[in-house]
């Protein structure tokens, strides 16, 4: 097995780093200080075609793979940008993957290259806020009336809702009574945003403050039959296509997170002088900040290992939930390392490897905690019983 990187990967990633230094860290502490969308990045991005790197040709992306993908988010968090930028292009990299394999040739026409291009933007609606990664149970509904379906409910923990135009949607068509299985009767959607209909309250929190994330109030919100993705009912099904590469790349990105953070501070430590000697020459502050390298090489081989699986066809789960495992808590446990390793100025704003740390508790609980990829780990791959 060949983990080295072709000369075709290797331009990826250097290009994309071309792009992000001319986004240096004063104006990734401002976007920390003040919030606001960062689109002058975000708009860089989509003119070098990097937020349709995994979009198929036709529908105006670079037809590459996860691994591909992976690459360009590394390069984006680990260049400075950190999760702010690239959560600000998350979605665009992997987002629409269920329309691309279950949406009608009409749909992936409409509504993949603007997303691809960076014309519009989009939300990705999953989460309630009585029922968490429990997703079977969601309770938002949409009735079908005439050639509409009428929404109403709740979502919350989602995304660039301040940006988006358009909104991927997991909703209950048919009620949790009536189906044999609970995953049955949840429909997929992709549709308008429309700000009549949905009110957006943003959730104040300890970091990215850049890019928002928001709780949703559906009031008789329209969706056209024609968003619907796939059959009625199937929605559950089709958005598990969307669940490995985006651990995939939120653990990528993990990795990007936490080799920028030691790298911040392995340069500290080899300029403080203390007692008269560089403190990067005391083994206190080399082997804690070496075996985060280690860590971090060895999710990065497990993340590799996970997006080739997923670009060959080959069943992915495992290798996905513990890349985002062991990046996850590689790349937390970095940035905690380059805070300690700056001493009392890792708490200071200016030196950045306290927003590292804030920004590192991203990866770790989102999509989902890390005590779930093990109790996915647990019953999947060592046989287990479910112990939920």
């Amino acid at each position: 097995m060949d983990f080295e990187l072709t000369q075709e990967q290797e331009a990826i990633r250097d290009a994309v780093a071309a792009v992000c230094a001319r986004f240096d860290d004063s104006y990734w502490l401002t976007r920390d200080r003040e919030g606001g969308f960062p689109h002058d990045f975000y708009d860089a991005l989509a003119r070098d075609g990097w937020l349709g790197v995994c979009t198929p040709e036709a529908y105006g992306g670079a037809g590459l793979g996860i691994t591909e993908a992976a690459l360009v988010m590394r390069a984006i968090a680990e260049s400075g940008a950190g999760m702010s930028g690239a959560s600000a292009v998350h979605i665009n990299i992997f987002g629409l993957n269920p329309v691309a394999i279950f949406g009608t040739e009409e749909q992936k026409a409409r509504m993949m290259r603007p997303m691809a291009e960076g014309r519009e933007k989009a939300c990705f609606a999953v989460t309630e806020p009585s029922t968490g990664l429990n997703t079977t149970q969601l309770k938002l509904r949409a009735v079908k009336t005439g050639d509409r379906y009428v929404v109403n409910g709740q979502k919350v923990w989602i995304s660039t809702a301040q940006e988006a135009d358009r909104i991927l949607l997991l909703a209950r068509t048919t009620p949790i009574d009536e189906v044999d299985k609970p995953a049955r009767g949840l429909s997929l959607f992709y549709t308008h945003f429309d700000r009549s209909r949905i009110r957006v309250q943003e959730i104040e929190k300890m970091g990215r403050k850049c890019v928002d994330s928001n709780e949703l109030f559906f009031g008789d919100f329209e969706i056209p039959e024609a968003d619907l993705i796939g059959e009625e009912g199937r929605g559950f099904e089709y958005i598990l296509h969307g669940m490995n590469p985006e651990r995939v790349l939120i653990a990528a990105e993990a990795v990007g997170l936490g080799m920028l953070a030691i790298t911040r501070a392995a340069d500290y430590a080899k300029e403080r002088i203390v007692f008269n000697r560089p403190i990067g020459q005391n083994q206190g502050i080399q082997h804690p900040l070496a075996k985060c390298w280690a860590e971090l090489e060895a999710a990065w081989m497990m993340v590799l290992a996970a997006a080739s699986r997923y670009d060959r066809g080959l069943p992915c789960g495992a290798a996905a939930n513990a890349a985002k495992y062991l990046a996850g808590e590689a790349g937390f446990t970095a940035c905690e390392t380059a805070v300690m390793a700056h001493g009392g100025f890792g708490y200071a704003k200016e030196y950045h490897v306290e927003r590292y740390l804030r920004e590192a508790f991203i990866p770790r609980i989102a999509p989902i905690s890390p005590q779930l990829c093990l109790s996915y780990l647990a019953e999947r791959v060592l046989g287990l019983p479910k112990s939920y």
